[in-house]
């Protein structure tokens, strides 16, 4: 089942057309990665799922439930999290998530339960500190325990991680992936190798629709690359393989590249066979997202 489904989305600013009918599918308890060059148009497509943007054409469906501009009841399956979150500085994070607690109406026990729970999984269940003198990965981690306060089905973050060092985006990364069981993630992002680590599931955005999209692993299935690298133990077989396969190009001392376009694998296993070449390695080059992405731009 779809937890979102997005079908013919149109968007125009003036004279910009943003969304060109965008459609997207996002799996239920999936960790899915919607990728696209800043101004794409990541951060309209969520603002329209939260009903927060009245769009020019489409349907927008979360949890089977259509999404209508200015009627939010669908947000209620809905945790989100902005790419710079805002809180009252005065706060303490367990006195934050209490305040939001009371908002929604929950029960002040269960809500005192669920803050605690929440500050636990996202590292901050011993500060004490003012969020005033948080960090920008901390005020991160509270912002993801705010938006799981009411047990979202679908958790959107808007490049939760951009403005983060290596030791911060690895924080927000992990906890992403630990509640994978808990809601479907959706999160925007031009970090590529983010998406590579810890999405099930990807969508490239580009010109206004959506180029790609499926399981990570399928979508490098497809995308497979023809390419290979031949790696020799003795630096002399290196010119006689070039001879023989003239496409044949040189990467490195003792690593040749070839497209099986130019060369039949076959041929060139059996000049390795006859002329007792020895092999290091041979493989298959695997597509990245960065190069399956700058495929997709470039077109």
């Amino acid at each position: 089942m779809d937890m979102l489904h997005i079908r013919g989305l149109h968007k125009r600013f003036g004279d910009k057309e943003v969304l060109k009918g965008l459609n997207l599918s996002v799996p239920e308890h999936s960790v899915f990665g919607f990728i696209g060059k800043n101004g794409a148009g990541k951060t309209t497509t969520m603002k329209a799922v939260l009903g927060l943007l009245r769009t020019d054409d489409g349907e927008i469906m979360v949890g089977g439930e259509k999404v209508v501009y200015g009627q939010t009841s669908s947000n209620r399956f809905i945790g989100y999290l902005p790419d710079v979150p805002e809180f009252y500085p005065f706060m303490t994070a367990p006195e934050y998530l209490r305040f939001c607690g009371e908002i929604t109406g929950g029960k002040r026990s269960e809500n005192e339960k669920r803050s605690k729970e929440l500050l636990e999984l996202v590292g901050l269940g011993d500060e004490t500190h003012r969020i005033r003198g948080f960090s920008r990965g901390m005020k991160q981690r509270l912002g993801i325990a705010q938006a799981l306060l009411n047990r979202p089905r679908l958790l959107i973050c808007d490049e939760p991680t951009s403005a983060l060092d290596p030791v911060g985006r690895k924080e927000i990364l992990d906890i992403l992936l630990a509640v994978r069981e808990q809601t479907t993630v959706l999160f925007s992002t031009h970090i590529l190798s983010d998406v590579e680590r810890i999405c099930t599931d990807v969508a490239f955005l580009n010109d206004g629709v959506v180029s790609i999209q499926g399981k990570l692993s399928d979508v490098k299935s497809i995308y497979r690359s023809d390419e290979y690298l031949l790696e020799v133990e003795r630096k002399e077989d290196i010119q006689g393989l070039m001879r023989a396969f003239r496409f044949m190009r040189q990467r490195a001392d003792y690593v040749l590249a070839f497209h099986e376009k130019d060369h039949a694998l076959f041929d060139v296993l059996r000049y390795v066979t006859e002329g007792r070449v020895s092999l290091s390695k041979l493989e298959r080059v695997e597509p990245t997202l960065e190069s399956l992405f700058m495929e997709v731009v470039e077109k």
